[in-house]
């Protein structure tokens, strides 16, 4: 196909899995390359004939890839590898540390506006699809209130950083919704809640002989913009336990706008999701984008962009005229 959009992927760990699987079912993509910081040969991929290579030979790919998904962990690796990646190619990432994403935002565009590459950052569904939700609903809505939950789910970015405490061996945590509160704001009674309150968190931690458990727990319950703010439980489980029961990756959530128009006629507005696979679903997601990337690049839009820069038209395979006549 003439205009296939070539896309290469960074990491492959559950994200980057799901995203060669998300490619596989797009009809204007093509997978060219998985670059991984292990040996390539002990990396199985999906389709044998994609080329799995060391990340250090990425910039050899500058003319054959248009555009680059960058599938590592928002803790540590997205920091480093989305400003470096931008020099060479558009991007996509799902950075999700909300409180980092205007500093991470300016540390992308300037790379990326220098080097004409279109970088969208933090795409996902939280940051990203639940983020439009918001802004959509309270630009319809001016009066009222918006509700996130999240879960019950396990967490890809909480559990990425649970697992870098000193003397964690592995271990996932589920961010749990308080029914009650979601009932309140489904009935309109506009519950004074903080997201704290809305949620609490479950960490099934298996940790590596001889650690100190105490510190471990201490050292999790006071993580900032993670877990310090809200009500923490920590498992101390086996890896057998561990592989048996939180080896899948549900997730899910919702946003709910709770407002009044008019003469106080109550109105909501729900957008929710159910995810049996919280990576594939986040890697769809950033595959979507990655069409949007390239026709903003193709357009001379350069820079760092979120998904609230990003019409809807441009992240799907349909033209304008098709989606005119076929979904309007």
């Amino acid at each position: 196909m003439e205009n296939t959009i070539k896309i290469g992927i960074v990491g492959y760990g559950n994200l980057g899995r799901g995203a060669e699987a998300s490619i596989m079912q797009q009809p204007d993509m093509e997978l060219v390359a998985v670059f991984t910081r292990r040996n390539p040969e002990s990396v199985q991929v999906l389709n044998s004939n994609v080329k799995v290579l060391h990340i250090d030979e990425a910039p050899n790919y500058k003319e054959d890839i248009d555009v680059m998904l960058i599938c590592g962990g928002s803790a540590t690796d997205l920091p480093e590898q989305v400003p470096y990646f931008a020099q060479l190619f558009n991007t996509v990432d799902s950075f999700d540390t909300h409180a980092k994403i205007p500093e991470f935002f300016a540390s992308v565009d300037k790379p990326a506006k220098e080097s004409g590459k279109t970088s969208i950052i933090s795409v996902g569904w939280d940051p990203g699809m639940f983020s439009i939700n918001r802004v959509l609903s309270e630009a319809l809505l001016p009066q009222g209130e918006t509700y996130t939950f999240w879960g019950k789910g396990l967490s890809q970015g909480h559990s990425d950083a649970v697992r870098r405490v000193d003397g964690v061996k592995n271990g996932v945590q589920y961010t749990i919704p308080s029914e009650k509160v979601i009932e309140q704001v489904r009935n309109g009674e506009n519950p004074d809640v903080s997201k704290n309150d809305r949620h609490v968190r479950e960490c099934y931690i298996v940790a590596e002989e001889g650690a100190d458990k105490q510190k471990i727990e201490h050292e999790i319950k006071t993580m900032p913009n993670y877990f310090a703010d809200y009500d923490t439980t920590v498992h101390f489980i086996s890896e057998e336990e561990l592989k048996r029961e939180h080896s899948a990756m549900p997730h899910g959530g919702f946003v709910i706008r709770s407002g009044e128009t008019g003469e106080g006629n109550k109105q909501i507005i729900e957008y929710s999701l159910k995810l049996e696979s919280n990576p594939e679903f986040t890697a769809s997601v950033l595959t979507a984008y990655a069409r949007a990337a390239h026709r903003l690049n193709k357009e001379g839009q350069t820079g760092a962009k979120t998904v609230y820069d990003v019409a809807p038209g441009y992240i799907s395979p349909k033209t304008a005229e098709e989606l005119r006549r076929d979904y309007l």
